[in-house]
């Protein structure tokens, strides 16, 4: 008997994803644990395996379809045997989520209210009209009803081919707005400078095409980002606290571990002494390694250090779980493995998830100093710039050269102050200054 092969949920808060490509085709047989699909989710590209054997049947979806958690995506069975009647439906749910997750993924408008609320002539089922995120956004942009349009796609679905190919006829008379009644006279207040009001956003309708510009449609990931960051600056009260590390003995040490190390990608990072000496530091500064939930703070017990990933189009955090308590010999393995297959868009969904602090390092791109936004629920991020070398006064009162790294504690608020932000850096420093406590 056919057994559906099912969209996995990659993460607590999954609930659907972007299909971009299969990795099988029908009739060939595949085994529990094999890579079936790349998915884009809103948060990286990720390889899905199959929880089930057999003898492909059938796929369902096209790369750019969105797929919703716990739909069918496929079957398996016997060979020859026929997939279950109407196994094709499963294609519904997943571009039903699509649009329904469109708004809160994207942070500019995705349809027409009237759009989306009226039932379609084409490509519709129960009043929904089928159409993808790129299609809804362009209708919208060129002020065209979905409801006019036949799609070309799977299951009549409107593709942005659809809506750029469309010649609309005659505009739909606009309806004629009842006037409102006149308000009472309120009392007279100074007018407000016209110079004093804040401009409007451009559309992009506004925003001429041609050959002097490029369109770049955003990214799951890209639109995710701006969303979160958005909601982390404008909720969570933030404040910064900075300092200077001598950084000489950290190289040193480095060096010398990594000469006795063969392999290249066993080397210990600079990178690797930072995530170790903020995990050793969380353990004097539990507070720190908290999540905050409205009502509650959730202080962890386990360490777990986010690594902050930049990809071509976004970024993501990698997981270093218990970094206080991993030696510094494999913890380099482990990130290094996590990071290449994180940029490769081979990362497995467990190493995306249960950070309890985040680590950004702008050291290898010439970075003297920056703050990093927050990654909630987390209490903080601590942004890293370069180690470099500059004039110092040494111990003497001469002039000398030294290695400077500055980094800065981004802390929220609500979770803890200056004073213990201020602790904190002064042990990470000392750590760092003084590091071959790292390997103890």
């Amino acid at each position: 008997m056919a057994e559906p092969i099912m969209m996995p949920k990659l993460g607590f808060d999954m609930a659907e994803g972007t299909l971009i490509s299969w990795t099988i085709e029908v009739g060939q047989t595949i085994n529990k644990g094999d890579i079936i699909a790349e998915i884009e989710t809103d948060k990286a590209t990720i390889e899905i395996e199959t929880a089930v054997s057999g003898t492909v049947l059938q796929l369902i979806g096209e790369p750019g379809d969105i797929v919703a958690v716990g739909s069918p995506i496929g079957y398996v069975g016997e060979p020859g045997e026929a997939p279950p009647a109407g196994g094709a439906a499963g294609a519904a749910p997943a571009a039903k989520a699509e649009s329904e997750s469109a708004a809160a993924a994207a942070p500019v408008p995705v349809a027409a209210p009237a759009a989306q609320a009226a039932p379609a002539a084409s490509g519709s089922d129960d009043g929904f009209i089928k159409a993808s995120p790129i299609a809804r956004r362009l209708a919208d942009e060129k002020g065209i009803d979905l409801k006019q349009l036949t799609g070309s796609g799977p299951g009549g679905r409107i593709t942005k081919k659809d809506v750029l190919d469309f010649e609309p006829g005659e505009a739909p008379a606009a309806p004629v707005a009842t006037p409102a009644p006149t308000p009472a006279a309120a009392p007279s207040t100074p007018a407000i400078p016209a110079a004093a009001t804040r401009p409007s956003m451009p559309t992009f309708s506004e925003i001429p095409e041609g050959p002097d510009v490029e369109i770049i449609e955003l990214s799951r990931i890209r639109a995710r980002i701006g969303q979160r960051l958005v909601e982390s600056k404008q909720f969570v009260p933030h404040f910064y606290v900075t300092t200077e590390i001598d950084m000489a003995a950290a190289l040193e040490l480095r060096a010398q571990l990594n000469e006795s190390i063969a392999e290249k990608a066993d080397k210990i990072s600079v990178n690797d002494l930072i995530v170790k000496a903020v995990a050793l530091t969380l353990r004097k500064y539990p507070n720190l390694n908290s999540h905050y939930y409205g009502d509650k703070i959730v202080r962890h017990k386990r360490i777990n250090i986010g690594i902050a990933v930049a990809l071509d189009d976004g970024l993501v955090n990698v997981t270093a779980y218990d970094a206080d308590k991993t030696s510094l010999g494999t913890m380099a393995t482990n990130n290094r493995d996590m990071i290449t297959r994180a940029r490769g868009g081979k990362v497995k969904p467990d190493e995306l998830e249960g950070s309890t602090f985040t680590v950004s390092n702008l050291g290898p791109h010439d970075v003297d100093h920056f703050i990093a936004i927050i990654n909630p629920p987390e209490a903080g991020i601590l942004a890293v710039g370069s180690a470099k070398k500059v004039p110092v006064v040494l111990d003497d009162g001469t002039l000398g050269v030294g290695v400077r790294m500055k980094a800065t504690i981004s802390v929220d608020h609500r979770v803890s102050d200056g004073a213990e932000a201020a602790e904190f850096m002064q042990n990470l420093k000392q750590l760092l200054e003084n590091p071959m406590r790292l390997l103890i």
